[in-house]
């Protein structure tokens, strides 16, 4: 007889140490999923004009602005609103690398690729802040279209 054939018994073991490993994976990513949909977090900008709340897939829940947004121009808050949504966007990043890890590792390929694909989705260029001495940007807006620029 074949020494690389199973025998049922052996067979039947591996199988069931196999369901057990895919159970628990399939468990392990509901708990993931659930955790992540649970993420929410509040940031503001380095000047502290906005706030932010953004969920677990970097989308505006929530924006609060302090009084001296009454004295800033429309271009500072509208940076400020995004330094704050690239902060909050960069917490949410972390904070599901770590769930991620936590719940399903970081070991196999397909904990990678969902670590991977959450990075590409929350990490974004940075914002630059304007500084703070320069005149606002507004002066110089164009409120025509591209089409009647050209």
């Amino acid at each position: 007889m074949d020494a690389n054939i199973l025998d049922p018994d052996e067979a039947r073991v591996r199988l069931a140490a196999w369901k057990g490993r895919i159970d628990k994976l399939a468990a392990d990513t509901q708990t993931m999923s659930d955790r992540l949909k649970e993420v929410r977090v509040t940031a503001s900008d380095p000047n502290g004009l906005a706030e932010v709340t953004v969920d677990s897939t970097g989308g505006l829940v929530d924006i609060r602005f302090n009084d001296r947004m009454l004295r800033s121009t429309p271009g500072a808050m509208a940076q400020a609103v995004m330094a704050a949504l690239t902060a909050a966007k960069e917490q949410i990043a972390d904070r599901s690398q770590e769930i991620i890890a936590d719940t399903v590792g970081t070991e196999s390929a397909a904990a990678r690729a969902i670590a991977d694909s959450v990075d590409r989705q929350l990490r974004g260029a940075p914002v630059t802040q304007p500084d703070p001495g320069s005149p606002g940007d507004d002066e110089e807006y164009d409120v025509r279209s591209d089409l009647w620029k050209r």
